[in-house]
């Protein structure tokens, strides 16, 4: 590949930096990765790799700008808001590198689509934030022998590790199975801090960039966990498990139809103490039930209705004799969770039997949109 003196001077320190130069460069402006997400840890990896020059970046991500992601999601801006994450964040690093081609990919990552996607880079870089996807992006990269750049966030911690690395082990080495259902909550339940995803994601681009230059050590067979509370950062050390790898490969026939959803004990069906979001609208209003939103004040949307309660968890204890004379109660929050357990928690501590719960919470609503 000629360089030519535009890109000679965008790239100029690491041109001259030892262990990179111009084989290192004119490598990484060969080189071809997958992010999935651009999300918190996404925007991150994405602009640090398409400053640093990578030819060929592709972003899968199907979800569109809230304006709750402004808080960490730094590749976009207040006018972002409703657009398409992987469309708005090609538009803004083809404006940073006009020299790198970008493949915004407007979809879910899927078992249709994984294994072909996955073949058209060199190097997949997990940015999500779901427990069903990380397998799902684990399998299809031991499949296709593509290395995996992985990172996760989790309030103030965050985790960094590089997977199917030169005979290194998986993801599933080191989490063979998914935790319970509910155990570990995702950042719009629980939160994190704004600078975490920034300080993981550019973790992640570098451990990218040493696998395309083939320097340094790489995270394979290692596990980095950063506290930002103390600044603090634990290395542990992951063992390749070639049962484990050996069956992910023999069952690569049974990828297509495989179910992460259900593996990681995620419903896939409405059950019947649940409410289709689908259905939802039409109980907005609706004498029969009433709908008690349990999330805080300040969150959003807003749920509008002559039936609806706003009652946060905190204050449920004062309402249980209220609640206990209503004929048909649908508990909501912003994505299932929370509902799920509260629900739970009131037919075995007080025996109420009037509970039903919004599948998939208000998000489930904004997917119908």
């Amino acid at each position: 590949m000629i360089m030519n003196s535009e890109a000679k001077i965008r790239y100029n320190r690491h041109l001259i930096l030892d262990g990179v130069g111009l084989a290192g460069q004119e490598r990484l402006m060969a080189a071809r990765v997958l992010v999935i997400g651009a999300g918190g840890l996404g925007c991150p990896i994405l602009s640090y790799l398409t400053a640093a020059g990578v030819g060929r970046i592709g972003i899968v991500d199907f979800d569109e700008v809230d304006k709750s992601n402004l808080q960490r999601q730094v590749l976009f801006r207040t006018e972002d808001i409703g657009k398409n994450k992987a469309s708005a964040a090609s538009k803004h690093l083809q404006a940073l590198n006009p020299l790198v081609t970008f493949d915004a990919i407007e979809e879910r990552l899927s078992n249709q689509n994984a294994l072909d996607l996955f073949e058209q880079y060199d190097i997949i870089i997990d940015g999500t934030d779901n427990f069903s996807t990380r397998y799902l992006i684990n399998d299809a990269a031991v499949i296709t022998g593509r290395p995996l750049v992985y990172g996760s966030i989790y309030k103030f911690q965050g985790q960094v590790s590089v997977f199917n690395y030169k005979q290194g082990p998986s993801y599933r080495c080191l989490f063979p199975e998914p935790p319970k259902p509910g155990q570990i909550k995702n950042c719009s339940e629980i939160g994190v801090i704004g600078v975490l995803p920034g300080i993981i994601g550019t973790q992640q681009a570098n451990e990218a960039i040493k696998l395309i230059l083939g320097i340094g050590e790489p995270l394979s067979g290692k596990l980095l966990i950063y506290d930002a509370l103390n600044a603090s950062s634990t290395v542990l050390k992951v063992d390749r498990n070639e049962a484990t790898i050996k069956k992910v490969i023999d069952q690569k026939a049974d990828f297509l139809t495989f179910d992460y959803d259900r593996f990681c004990g995620m419903n896939t069906k409405i059950e019947s103490d649940q409410i289709d979001p689908q259905d939802f609208s039409d109980l907005l209003n609706d004498g029969d039930h009433l709908i008690v939103d349990v999330r805080e004040l300040w969150e959003v949307p807003e749920l509008i209705g002559d039936n609806v309660l706003q009652l946060p968890i905190d204050e449920l204890k004062a309402k249980i004799e209220t609640l206990q004379t209503v004929k048909k109660i649908v508990l909501v929050c912003q994505s299932g969770v929370r509902s799920k357990q509260i629900k739970e928690y009131l037919e075995t501590t007080y025996k109420m039997n009037n509970l039903f719960e919004l599948a998939g919470g208000i998000n489930a609503l904004k997917d119908l949109t």
